[in-house]
């Protein structure tokens, strides 16, 4: 049995319908990689999706589409079809299988460069806030996680659908793209041995700027901190030893933005 009743009398695809066992595979970055598709769940990506017009197929439940404007269209799946479609313990009813639709590198106003950043949670949470502060692209460089990582994409919250998303094998040749369009590169680091403040005073934020951000253990390589044109700090006023690297992106972009507004 591939398919369920639902109570009007209708078929619903069941976890073992061939179509929801096919988007069940882009869990796996080999297959998104080789589809160039990806999903997402919940009812702010899916409706960031669908305004994006990325959206290749959206399954809900019969509860999802009553309660979902955006869902009228969706084809109505069985709970645990959903289920086996989710990734998170309590999922909300809808998953939209999307096209990837990824940018090509250039000069921007202002852009946030994810240098081998790993953890999905913190990449999505740092696209989040670049998308909030009116950055125009993310990058996502080197060993970066894939930006269309399950958990990546849901704490994006929408915002993936929002922003140019990029990916480049070398944070170094990112760097050099950028600087050679007239782009100045800021290294995020607690080692800066220019503070953020001197730059908000300097006016010199105003300017289009990428920052660079490297992982939570292990920071900016030295090549890259070498390559960038300033390594800048974020202040410390109080008795904390740091920021984590959520909250540092989030100060750094926000003084961007407000310089360049």
């Amino acid at each position: 049995m591939t398919e369920a009743s639902s109570p009007g009398g209708g078929r619903l695809f069941t976890s073992r319908t061939p179509r929801i066992v096919a988007a069940r595979r882009l869990q796996r970055r080999r297959d998104r990689d080789q589809t160039g598709r990806f999903l997402a769940e919940g009812p702010q990506a899916v409706a960031a999706a669908l305004t994006a017009g990325v959206v290749v197929e959206l399954f809900a439940t019969p509860d999802a589409i009553a309660r979902y404007p955006f869902a009228s269209a969706a084809t109505a799946v069985a709970e645990d079809a959903l289920a086996a479609l989710a990734e998170t313990v309590h999922p909300q009813g809808v998953v939209a299988v999307c096209e990837q639709a990824e940018a090509t590198l250039s000069a921007r106003r202002l852009t946030a460069v994810l240098a081998d950043i790993r953890d999905p949670g913190n990449a999505g949470t740092i696209l989040r806030t670049a998308d909030a502060a009116g950055a125009e692209a993310v990058v996502f460089a080197g060993e970066a996680v894939d930006p269309y990582n399950g958990k990546c994409v849901r704490a994006s919250a929408g915002s993936l659908f929002h922003v140019d998303v990029v990916r480049s094998r070398s944070a170094v040749d990112v760097v050099s793209t950028l600087r050679s369009g007239g782009v100045r590169v800021l290294a995020a680091t607690g080692y800066g041995d220019v503070s953020l403040d001197e730059l908000v005073d300097d006016g010199s934020l105003g300017a289009p700027t990428a920052w660079l951000f490297g992982s939570e253990a292990h920071g900016l390589s030295d090549e890259l901190l070498g390559a960038a044109d300033a390594r800048v700090r974020v202040p410390i006023y109080g008795g904390a030893e740091s920021l984590n690297l959520a909250a540092a992106a989030a100060v750094c972009l926000y003084a961007s933005a407000r310089a360049q507004r």
